[in-house]
C-alpha cells in the first residue's frame, strides 16, 4: 500500500509524490486523510531550514501533525471502528522518509491508542484540536476572574483566549500586526504601546518572538508568570535584575499530551469551545506547494488546511 504525501526534500524545496506505507500491525489503524492543517510555527522552520536540532530532524520528510480522516481498516487489537471519523497527530509510516511530523498524506498507518475520535460534523476544524490541545496546555491551572495576557492573535492565541474565557478568566491580547487585530469575541485586542498595564500575574507568550522577554517581564506583577507557549528559533534570553526585582517565574508550555486532547475535545463536545472561524484558507491537496508558501507568506492567512478527499 503506498500513498501520496508531501515531502520536504530540503528546506525550500517541496514535492506531492507517492510513498510506500509501512504495513500495519494489529494494533494499527490505516486511515484516509481528509483534511491536513499547516502549521506556521514548527513545519515554516522546517520549510525555512531553521529548525533547531529535534528529534527525528532531517530531510527528506512528511511534514504535519494536523490530520483528519475516517479508518478504513483496523487491525485485530485495535479498539477502534472501521468508518470512525478520527483526529490523527501525525504518523511514522514512509520507511526511509521522516515522519516529521507525518501527518500530510492521503493515507496513514498509525497506532490506534494515538487517534483521537471526533464528530464527523466539524469536518475541517477538526484539524484544530491540536493547536486547541497546545492552548489547553499553556492555559495550566488559571483562575476564574483572573485577568492575563496573551501575546499573538494567531489562531493560537486566538484559541487560548476562547479557552481563557472558558475558564471565567478575562484575557487581554497583545497584537502588533493590525490585519490580525479583528476577529476577537469578548475580550480586548491591544497594540502592545496602547496598554499601560503593568501589573499581569499571568503572561503567555505564543508570539514565537525570542527578542520580547524582557519586555513582557517589565510588565510583570511581582511573583507573576510569563509562559513560553511559542516555538522559538532563536536562543531565548533576559537582563537578569528586573525578574529578580519580581520573583519573575518562566514556564515553558510543551507540546500537547493525550490528556489535553481529551480535555479539549470535552470541552467542544460541550459547546464551551467554539472552532468557527479560524480556517481562512483551503487548498486541494495537489496544489499543496502554493498552500504552503501562501501559509507562510500571507499575513492573512491564519490556517490553511490541505483537502485530500480528491488526492489519487
Amino acid at each position: 500500500m503506498d500513498a501520496l504525501a508531501v515531502i520536504l526534500e530540503r528546506p525550500e524545496s517541496l514535492a506531492l509524490n507517492r510513498l510506500p506505507l509501512t504495513p500495519p500491525a494489529a494494533s494499527d489503524v490505516v486511515v484516509a486523510i481528509s483534511w491536513s492543517g499547516i502549521s506556521t510555527g514548527t513545519e515554516r522552520l522546517l520549510w525555512s531550514g531553521r529548525m533547531p536540532p529535534f528529534p527525528g530532524m532531517g530531510y527528506p520528510l512528511v511534514p504535519g501533525y494536523e490530520s483528519v480522516g475516517t479508518v478504513v481498516e483496523a487491525g485485530a487489537e485495535a479498539p477502534i471502528r472501521i468508518g470512525q471519523t478520527v483526529f490523527v497527530p501525525g504518523a511514522r509510516c514512509f520507511g526511509a522518509v521522516r515522519g516529521l511530523f507525518g501527518g500530510a498524506a492521503s493515507h496513514l498507518v498509525a497506532p490506534a491508542a494515538r487517534l483521537v475520535p471526533v464528530n464527523a460534523a466539524l469536518g475541517d476544524r477538526a484539524c484544530l484540536i491540536a493547536l486547541a490541545a497546545t492552548a489547553y496546555r499553556a492555559l495550566g491551572g488559571l483562575c476564574p476572574r483572573a485577568t492575563p495576557l496573551i501575546v499573538g492573535h494567531g489562531v493560537l492565541g486566538r484559541l487560548l483566549a476562547r479557552l481563557t474565557l472558558a475558564a471565567g478568566a478575562e484575557p487581554t491580547v497583545w497584537e502588533r500586526d493590525p490585519t490580525r487585530r479583528e476577529g476577537a469575541a469578548g475580550y480586548r485586542v491591544l497594540a502592545p504601546e496602547e496598554d499601560t498595564r503593568r501589573d499581569y500575574a499571568v503572561i503567555t507568550d505564543v508570539s514565537g518572538d525570542a527578542s520580547g522577554l524582557d519586555g513582557l517581564i517589565a510588565r510583570l506583577a511581582p511573583g507573576g508568570e510569563i509562559v513560553l507557549a511559542g516555538f522559538y528559533e532563536a536562543p531565548l534570553s533576559f537582563a537578569f535584575p528586573p525578574a529578580f526585582m519580581r520573583e519573575a517565574r518562566i514556564r515553558i508550555s510543551a507540546e500537547f499530551r493525550p490528556e489535553d486532547l481529551a480535555a479539549v475535545t470535552a470541552l467542544i463536545e460541550g459547546n464551551r469551545l467554539s472552532l468557527d472561524g479560524l480556517i481562512t484558507h483551503r487548498a486541494p491537496a495537489a496544489q499543496a506547494q502554493d498552500a504552503y508558501r501562501t501559509a507562510f507568506a500571507d499575513p492573512a492567512c491564519l490556517k490553511m488546511i490541505l483537502d485530500w478527499r480528491d488526492a489519487a
